[in-house]
């Protein structure tokens, strides 16, 4: 289980509030989608100004629900990140991808 502080701060929020009996890993993934819709509906309308407060607000909702899935499934988020970022980097050498947005099979 990971043990950042706001690990442990999010762990007594559901836990007082019985939460976590909800949050099954199939569940938690379903409110990252949902709130991630929710933080690219900011962005929807070219031309139409959302506050940085407000994406910030939603931003924290997806986080929130990644930590929790990630906590939920006893992976730290910063080991798999770094993980990701290995398979990634080799998917994407700098020689092949710096400055480009093509796909690697594509590069």
């Amino acid at each position: 289980m990971c043990s950042s502080v706001i690990f442990d701060e999010l762990r007594t929020f559901m836990e007082n509030r019985d939460w976590v009996q909800f949050h099954s890993p199939e569940n938690l993934a379903k409110s990252i989608s949902i709130e991630a819709a929710e933080l690219l509906e900011c962005f929807q309308w070219s031309g139409q100004r959302t506050s940085d407060a407000e994406v910030v607000e939603e931003l924290a909702d997806v986080l929130t629900y990644c930590f929790l899935l990630a906590d939920r499934l006893g992976a730290d988020p910063e080991d798999i990140v770094r993980q990701k970022l290995v398979k990634t980097g080799e998917k994407y050498p700098v020689e092949k991808a710096k400055g480009r947005s093509s796909k690697y099979d594509r590069l």
